[in-house]
């Protein structure tokens, strides 16, 4: 058996800055401090960006804080979805490379993802992509801060799941971030760097990605890693 592990934004959605608006509406919420300015998101888990976000205006965020903020978090996904499907979208290749490899006997797909869960299931589901993904097998930003232990969950969800163990040369994390690449460097797992967010597939190169393309249209390069 086979496993894919996939980032979400950027990687095969892009919500086109409606992810930051209602980043900062539920961070209102919750701190009761407009946002003003948001920490780095690329290949953060959402606890770190919620703190750091806090800091960057002053407050020292607790678990509590963030839990409250994951809760709002998944309730606004969950009521805007229509705002999501109408300013975002799936990126190229994305619906193809997820069915294609849904055809294939002994592999299965879930993610990696910093997102909470609950928002990974809509944000899939708005573009008709969640049929494909195994949730409960992946792993997410609630589960840990660190990137590289979202895969290790990931594998060991699955692992428990199906009763067999996944051995690490058969799992394929896909990322568009140098933080997705070492999170799979970290782990032990190959990784598919994918240009269609703010990294080139120079950046990703460099950050050590056992391949790069520069969309999931080309699937060939999918198909030669998994052969």
């Amino acid at each position: 058996m086979k496993l894919v592990l996939w980032d979400i934004d950027h990687t095969l959605i892009a919500t086109r800055g409606l992810g930051r608006e209602l980043f900062g509406e539920c961070f209102e919420h919750v701190t009761g401090v407009r946002m003003e300015q948001q920490a780095a998101v690329d290949g953060m888990t959402e606890p770190v960006i919620f703190r750091e976000t806090a800091r960057l205006h002053g407050i020292t965020s607790d678990r509590a804080m963030f839990e409250a903020f994951a809760r709002c978090s998944s309730e606004r996904h969950r009521l805007r979805a229509g705002d999501l499907r109408e300013h975002g979208h799936a990126l190229p290749g994305a619906a193809a490379a997820l069915g294609w490899l849904a055809s294939l006997d002994d592999f299965v797909q879930t993610v990696v993802t910093g997102n909470i869960r609950a928002v990974a299931e809509t944000k899939l589901a708005v573009f008709g992509l969640d049929t494909y993904i195994r949730f409960p097998y992946g792993g997410y930003g609630e589960d840990h801060d660190d990137r590289a232990e979202l895969v290790r969950t990931a594998i060991a969800r699955t692992a428990d799941a199906l009763g067999n163990p996944v051995n690490t040369t058969d799992v394929l994390l896909i990322g568009d971030t140098p933080a997705d690449v070492a999170a799979a460097r970290s782990a032990g797992v190959a990784v598919l760097g994918v240009a269609t967010g703010r990294s080139t597939r120079d950046d990703l190169a460099k950050a050590g990605a056992t391949e790069t393309v520069p969309d999931l249209q080309h699937l060939d390069v999918l198909r030669a890693m998994l052969a």
